[in-house]
């Protein structure tokens, strides 16, 4: 019976992908810490802390708000940032000003890819990573990768049912049966899932264990400083702008840039 055959491809679609995920998450769960950090925790700044919990595009919101609220520039509601002091106070700062190029002016998306893309956090990532901090780059796109798998082999689950339920010729009540036995690779799909998506929220993707722990033991900001704000921007995001044109600007410059 074809519909047999459909079965296996599916049933190894499902257990190829769902046992590489596991593979990398198991690599990345035990990955050695190296042998001479470059740095330790308590020497982690704002900028390295916005990488742990949310990678380059947390790096560029934390540079852009603390510019904004230092009067250096001037993030609009509608989604366009001007330069107003342009002599950044450091890397990340030169590459937004650099981004947003001679004309002073610009949108706030390509300013934050830009941003994101460039050397300085390259540098700083790297610097995370030696320290034993942040997830290689090469650990964190396979185990997107893996997980792309699996997704992919839960839609093949699903389109091969179909076919062998909607194959012409076949008896009266076999549907049901069909439909049951490849409901079984799906729910190992979806369960693989399920559970890589519990183990992982709420960490963050960019930090190792270690620099999980560090993100929890941080204290939570008091609300009204900007330092407290520019840590809360680092650790949660555009989410902990409280300004609502702050909030607007930002929010609509990531429309603009996706």
């Amino acid at each position: 019976m074809l519909w047999v055959l459909l079965l296996l491809v599916a049933w190894s679609a499902a257990a190829v992908s769902c046992i590489r995920l596991c593979l990398v998450t198991a690599g990345a769960a035990h990955r050695p810490p190296p042998a001479a950090p470059a740095s330790t925790p308590h020497e982690l700044n704002l900028y390295e802390t916005a990488f742990l919990a949310g990678g380059p595009q947390r790096v560029a919101d934390l540079a852009l708000v603390s510019m904004h609220l230092r009067r250096r520039l001037l993030l609009a509601h509608t989604g366009w940032a001007t330069v107003v002091d342009p002599e950044g106070r450091d890397e990340v700062e030169r590459t937004v000003i650099h981004a947003i190029g001679p004309e002073g002016q610009s949108r706030i998306g390509p300013i934050r890819a830009a941003a994101a893309a460039a050397d300085a956090v390259r540098t700083l990532a790297d610097r995370l990573v030696a320290a034993g901090l942040a997830v290689p780059h090469g650990t964190r796109t396979s185990l997107e990768s893996a997980v792309r798998a699996v997704r992919g082999s839960a839609v093949l689950v699903v389109v091969l049912a179909v076919t062998a339920v909607l194959m012409p010729g076949q008896e009266t009540g076999y549907a049901g049966p069909v439909a049951a036995w490849f409901g079984l690779p799906l729910v190992l799909t979806l369960g693989c899932l399920a559970i890589a998506r519990v183990e992982n929220h709420p960490y963050s993707p960019w930090a190792s264990p270690s620099g999980q722990r560090w993100l929890d033991s941080l204290p939570a900001p008091v609300r009204g400083a900007d330092r407290d704000l520019l840590a809360a921007v680092a650790v949660r995001g555009v989410g902990a702008v409280e300004d609502p044109a702050l909030r607007a600007a930002l929010t609509s410059g990531a429309r603009a840039g996706g």
